[in-house]
């Protein structure tokens, strides 16, 4: 039974009554904060911790815990813990008038977000550190002196024979390693490509109607124009690239998992492209972003495995693994792979010799694998839960795009996501707007919230997914 009274820390004491123990941690725990008891940023034990204390099992501590972030009395980050949130304790004065009766709490719109569900960014927390380790370890043990010196701009010979290999298996790409660069990330491997098309007479690259704004910007600063395609309930409309002239000399899609709707490009509209590309003499640049992630289908391949001499195939560690390692990938047509090592070697922005190698390891060891598949258990169990959430919540709103990928599509009554959007941020939810990827010149069809659920540590799901909930119509 939980003890009447415990404490924890310095001159801390909860008092917990009646018989209902969540309820009754929760009560105590607002008043040590209405109370200045708890002030304004401090760390809370974890909940194995305080149940322990109180004689409780761990999860009635952690569901009250996770309730007190969602209504803004608390703040849960990885890494610092769960902490009284700056703004939920009452300000202190000199004439504080008195308590009795309490005070009713006003809690202010949070200055910052609480809860992540923005989307492109995996659960960090579940980076697998000791295997990393351990695979940086053999790596630096094995690796010759001249591993430290400037290199190849094409990047390591050892991450590239290793990538080669996973790709044909796991992608369907078909790749040696001489056709391969090594680059820090996808942005810079997109930087590339569009200097050498331009650099190559080309003036304009084709893109979908949504996507990302940093990707056509960074293709308008090579001096390139980014026409949108049409888009229909099957997709990318592909075909719409004959009447585009001869100006676009290429075409930027999400073929497996279009971002952000969703969607995979039908069978004959992946055909339709990569005939273009063989008229036309353009390029396909396929973004394989989370080709990793599927759960309701089989496997689409790569648009790559088609023609690899009219389509450039770019991946990324970013959603499999973490963004911080900078490290990605293109396998390229014999004809542009020497252009392209050449511009890379001009600016020398190359990932770390020692991180490529250690993901050579982690990736011919096999602990790559392992973790993808786990990651996809874990990621298709939060899209369970997602999509449960919502339709017990809010019925009317559909969810699609959730066959593969890390994030979903909720649909919203037409003229409301500004007004959604607008509720998150007041209840410090931060998510994103189908309308803020829609391409300046594509007209408005569609309302929705784009929502990363692979972000928030397991500690946080819960309480951020209580919180979308709260804010759908």
């Amino acid at each position: 039974m939980a003890n009447e009274w415990a404490s924890f820390g310095t001159d801390l004491h909860l008092e917990l009554r009646g018989p209902r123990l969540r309820a009754g941690l929760m009560d105590a725990l607002r008043e040590a904060v209405r109370s200045g008891r708890l002030e304004a940023g401090t760390r809370l034990p974890s909940s194995r911790s305080l149940a322990a204390d109180l004689g409780m099992a761990r999860n009635t501590v952690a569901d009250a815990y996770a309730e007190l972030v969602a209504e803004g009395w608390l703040t849960a980050r990885q890494g610092s813990g769960t902490r009284v949130a700056r703004r939920a304790a009452e300000p202190r004065t000199a004439t504080r008038p008195p308590r009795s009766p309490a005070p009713v709490l006003s809690l202010p719109r949070p200055s910052a977000p609480v809860h992540d569900l923005k989307a492109g960014t995996p659960d960090l927390a579940s980076f697998p550190r000791a295997e990393w380790l351990r695979a940086y370890r053999r790596a630096l043990t094995a690796a010759p002196n001249e591993a430290f010196g400037y290199g190849d701009p094409r990047g390591r010979i050892e991450l590239r024979t290793v990538l080669a290999e996973y790709l044909a298996r796991a992608r369907g790409v078909h790749a040696r390693p001489e056709r391969i660069v090594v680059c820090a990330g996808f942005m810079h491997g997109l930087m590339l490509i569009g200097q050498v098309l331009r650099s190559r007479g080309v003036r304009d690259v084709a893109v979908e109607s949504y996507g990302l704004g940093l990707h056509t910007g960074l293709l308008a600063g090579a001096g390139l124009g980014t026409p949108a395609l049409p888009f229909d309930e099957r997709g990318t409309r592909v075909e719409e690239l004959a009447g585009q002239g001869g100006s676009v000399g290429a075409v930027l899609m999400t073929a497996a998992h279009q971002f952000p709707l969703g969607g995979a490009l039908p069978p004959d509209r992946r055909a339709a492209v990569v005939d273009w590309a063989r008229a036309s003499g353009g390029l396909v640049l396929e973004d394989d972003y989370d080709g990793e992630f599927r759960y309701d289908r089989q496997p689409v391949g790569a648009l790559q495995g088609l023609d690899p001499e009219r389509v450039v195939y770019l991946g990324t560690a970013s959603k499999s693994l973490a963004p911080g390692l900078r490290l990605a990938w293109m396998v390229l047509p014999e004809r542009l792979a020497g252009e392209v090592a050449a511009a890379k070697g001009a600016v020398d922005w190359s990932s770390s010799a020692p991180d490529q190698l250690a993901f050579a390891e982690f990736l011919g060891s096999g602990a790559y694998d392992r973790h993808v598949r786990a990651m996809r258990l874990r990621y298709r169990r939060r899209r369970d839960q997602l999509v449960a959430a919502v339709a017990a919540h809010s019925p009317e709103t559909r969810v699609s795009g959730i066959a593969a990928g890390l994030h979903a599509v909720l649909t919203l009554p037409p003229g409301t996501e500004q007004a959604v959007l607008r509720s998150a941020a007041w209840h410090g939810l931060a998510v994103q707007g189908v309308n803020q990827f829609r391409r300046p010149t594509v007209p408005a069809t569609l309302d929705g919230l784009v929502v990363g659920y692979a972000t928030p540590p397991d500690s946080a799901w819960q309480s951020a997914l209580q919180t979308l909930c709260r804010v759908l119509p």
